[in-house]
Formats: C-alpha cells, sequence, structure tokens
C-alpha cells in the first residue's frame, strides 16, 4: 500500500492506493504553521480510522504546489512513517515530455494530472482542474505536454465580488436553473460567475480544438467546483475527482 499526497495552495489530500485501488481519501486545509509533528499525527490518526497503519504504508509519493510546507511534511513522512517521500519533480519518470518555455515552471500538480488523463483515457486530452485557480492543460497524441492555460478559480472570482462591492454577499457557488432565474442578488451573483464560467470553458476547449485542428480532443474535468461547471456544458467528456491521487500512484509506479 502507499501514501499519495497532493499539496494544493487550499486543501491537502492524502490516499492510501492498493494495487492502484483507493482504499481510503482524506482532505486538510492547507496551514503553512503546522509542525511535522502536527502533519504525522493527524494522518496516523485519519488513516486508522480506515484500520491503516504506518507498516501497511511501503512508500510515500507527494506533488506540491506549496514550498512553504514541504519541510514540516517531508520530516513528518520520515518521523511517523519511516520513510523518504518521492517528491514529484525534475528527474522522475513520468512518461510525459514538456513541451513549455521553462519546463520547471510547471506545477506538480499539473504534471501529474496530465499523466493520468494521458495513461487512463488516452490522448491527445486537457485537463480542466478546478482548484484555487483553473488550470487547462494539454497533452498531445505524442505524450508531449504543450500548453498550459491558467485562469482565477470560481472562488476567487465569487470572493472577488465579495470584497471589492460593499453591497454584495458572500455567496455558495450554485448553478442557478437558468440565466433568467436572477431574481435577487444572491442568485444573480451565482447566475453571473457560474454560467459565465461555463462560457469561458466552453470558449477556451473550442479555441484549443480549432487551434489543434482536434476535434475528438478528450476533456477530463477534475477539482472540488468541476461537477457544477460539468453540468451545464456538454464540451467535459469524463469527471474524475481521484485524477491526481491516480497520477500520483501512475508515477511511483514508473520510479519503483
Amino acid at each position: 500500500m502507499i501514501l499519495v499526497i497532493d499539496v494544493g495552495n487550499t486543501n491537502i489530500v492524502l490516499g492510501a492506493m492498493e494495487e492502484g485501488e483507493l482504499v481510503g481519501s482524506y482532505r486538510l486545509t492547507t496551514q503553512t504553521p503546522r509542525t511535522s509533528d502536527e502533519y504525522g499525527i493527524t494522518m496516523v490518526e485519519l488513516l486508522r480510522q480506515k484500520k491503516i497503519t504506518p507498516k501497511h504504508i511501503e512508500a510515500v509519493i507527494i506533488s506540491s504546489v506549496v514550498p512553504d510546507i514541504m519541510y514540516s511534511l517531508a520530516n513528518s513522512i520520515r518521523k511517523y512513517f519511516d520513510k523518504k517521500p518521492i517528491i514529484v519533480g525534475p528527474g522522475l519518470k513520468t512518461g510525459i515530455s514538456i513541451r513549455t518555455d521553462n519546463p520547471r515552471e510547471v506545477g506538480a500538480d499539473r504534471i501529474v494530472n496530465s499523466v493520468a488523463a494521458y495513461e487512463l483515457y488516452g490522448g491527445p486530452c486537457m485537463v480542466i482542474d478546478f482548484g484555487t485557480a483553473t488550470t487547462y492543460d494539454i497533452v498531445n497524441e505524442k505524450a508531449e505536454f504543450i500548453a498550459a492555460i491558467t485562469s482565477p478559480g470560481i472562488r476567487i472570482c465569487a470572493d472577488a465580488l465579495w470584497m471589492r462591492a460593499a453591497q454584495l454577499p458572500h455567496i455558495e457557488i450554485k448553478k442557478t436553473k437558468g440565466v433568467l432565474d436572477s431574481k435577487n442578488t444572491i442568485t444573480s451573483m451565482q447566475t453571473g460567475l457560474v454560467y459565465g464560467y461555463i462560457g469561458q470553458v466552453e470558449y477556451i476547449v473550442n479555441k484549443a480544438k480549432e487551434e489543434m485542428n482536434c476535434p475528438n480532443l478528450k476533456i477530463i474535468a477534475t477539482g472540488g467546483l468541476a461537477k457544477i461547471i460539468q453540468d451545464g456544458t456538454t464540451v467535459i467528456d469524463h469527471f474524475d475527482g481521484l485524477l491526481t491521487l491516480k497520477g500520483l500512484e501512475l508515477i511511483y509506479q514508473k520510479n519503483r
């Protein structure tokens, strides 16, 4: 059994994987001030809910876009699991060639998602990750990572309205029945955010297909708010909420 850890700007997602199957998954808020003991004790207690002990964990692999927590997190793995974690970065075999101006700038999570999408769904493909930021990553039929697009996440857009407009409230992000279902301030904001975001997704997907001359580009969505957008459009072919965890397990298998 291996422990896969995805460190994002908002959440840390843990998964215990055995022979490609997810045994248990857990979510923590990403908090820089945590000590290695706090990380270690929390992870051990969460895994214990599934009767998993540190002795069951053969290896640990981590992807992270938050460098500030890595010292404490890596130390917690060494101390509580007696393992040296594998960190996704330069030098690891992924099966994907990064064809951007500066490959080192590509976030580990984006590489992991691209590996999973290509291996599980085939190429050419685009991964849309609806996280703190929304990212669109394209892998061609040769397993080459050829483009990375980044836009503000839906929650960032909602927070910007709330913080910058005095009379607008903090709202739940949800899809209304339609654009004419905007009868009050809250539904007005929800409609604008969600349907506006659906429009962004459809335009970027269709533009990528046009520029690549690739109408069969597979579109795979992941991330916490992906289902809200998928329910309002037909351009998303697959939703996979575990894409990053699956990608970490695949990369571990390539490097074991």
